[in-house]
């Protein structure tokens, strides 16, 4: 199946540009429709503003609905220089409430977004790559800041470790594995490859879906995971990146940091995640 049916979640003013124009080439290459949704969280002025005039609300009011016209100026802006305007459209802030993203986005196939801002004036509306991953039910495609490619990877790194996140996100990857027929390496990291399961493992289940894969092991020596999972990607040419989201709570992870977390924050590819 391919992702015809893609939710471009705002994370920000500058991841915006980068996950929107590659949104619009995955939308170009599956002859699909995008849809562009901010977040409606409590902004700033809401919850520190009580002791700001009347007037001074009005004013920094009016400055944020500007900023946000003019993203959604821009969101239409680079769809007509892809020749897609036909085919995109923005959800009304209005409309949607207070409804989040990852609720919208089980209407979807497929979620892109950048990296979330933290700035006060724009976080309420930046959504989550994190709860985007961990409660949509969909998977998510994230974006570096900057990342500018000419078209869409034609070779993938999966991170497998055989476990219930991972076989999700590689489930959902096999829309763009089957329609783009790109290579793929599988990753597994450790001291000792694990045998594959009887009847074959997950390089012969890509091969049997004509999709091009071969087995890449590596042990870690002075890297974190994540670390040598992003240096594979860049040592074999990888311009996405595979993986689970949050085998282990995500609570942890923000406590102590983690795989999922690392890869986020350090990435110089598009990153597709499940959980």
């Amino acid at each position: 199946m391919a992702f015809r049916n893609i939710l471009l979640a705002y994370s920000g003013e500058a991841a915006f540009l980068s996950s929107l124009r590659h949104a619009l080439k995955i939308v170009r290459q599956h002859d699909g429709w995008l849809t562009g949704v901010f977040r409606n969280g409590p902004s700033y002025i809401d919850r520190y503003g009580a002791g700001l005039s009347g007037e001074l609300r009005a004013k920094l009011e009016t400055v944020e609905s500007e900023d946000m016209q003019a993203a959604i100026a821009l969101f239409h802006e680079e769809a007509a220089l892809a020749g897609l305007s036909e085919r995109v459209a923005f959800l009304d802030p209005g409309e949607v409430g207070n409804l989040p993203p990852s609720e919208i986005a089980r209407s979807y196939d497929l979620v892109v977004t950048g990296t979330q801002s933290h700035l006060p004036n724009e976080e309420h509306r930046a959504a989550s790559p994190d709860m985007l991953a961990l409660r949509s039910g969909r998977p998510v495609l994230i974006v570096p800041d900057g990342y500018n490619a000419p078209g869409l990877a034609d070779h993938a790194l999966v991170a497998w470790d055989g476990k219930r996140s991972a076989a999700r996100a590689l489930n959902d990857a096999m829309a763009i594995f089957e329609t783009d027929r790109r290579r793929v390496t599988v990753l597994t990291v450790g001291a000792t490859p694990g045998s594959p399961p009887p009847g074959g493992g997950i390089v012969t289940h890509l091969q049997r879906h004509d999709v091009e894969a071969l087995h890449l092991h590596k042990r870690p020596k002075h890297q974190s995971i994540a670390q040598l999972i992003e240096a594979t990607a860049e040592e074999i040419g990888a311009k996405l990146i595979v993986m689970g989201a949050y085998e282990h709570s995500k609570f942890s992870q923000d406590m102590f940091g983690g795989v999922t977390h690392e890869v986020l924050r350090n990435a110089r590819v598009p990153v597709l995640m499940s959980h």
